[in-house]
């Protein structure tokens, strides 16, 4: 039955994205919608990572991604490169395992 749903999203999906193809090029060229459109994809970026970061399954839990995140966050606002990036966020995460984060 799960993979009914599988289909049936990947089937939306495409049918999502074929349809920008037959969009009118004025309407995608809209100053507002290019404002939307760039504001979405933050939206969606951001709730991924939020529930990455906060979601266990069906719990809310907080562990050792958070210090991860945090601390990617602050590199990422030093403008450190994105290898650097990750690189400290997974050596974050571990020091935090490390010291009893779950």
């Amino acid at each position: 039955m799960i993979w009914l749903w599988v289909l049936a999203a990947s089937v939306g999906c495409f049918a999502t994205k074929l349809a920008g193809y037959f969009m009118p090029r004025r309407w995608l060229e809209d100053p507002t919608v290019a404002t939307t459109m760039s504001g979405m994809t933050i939206g969606v970026l951001a709730s991924l990572v939020v529930l990455n970061t906060f979601v266990d399954g069906t719990a809310v839990v907080v562990d050792a991604r958070l210090a991860a995140l945090l601390v990617a966050l602050i590199a990422l606002a030093a403008r450190a490169p994105f290898i650097v990036v990750v690189v400290l966020g997974a050596v974050a995460a571990g020091l935090a395992r490390l010291l009893g984060a779950a």
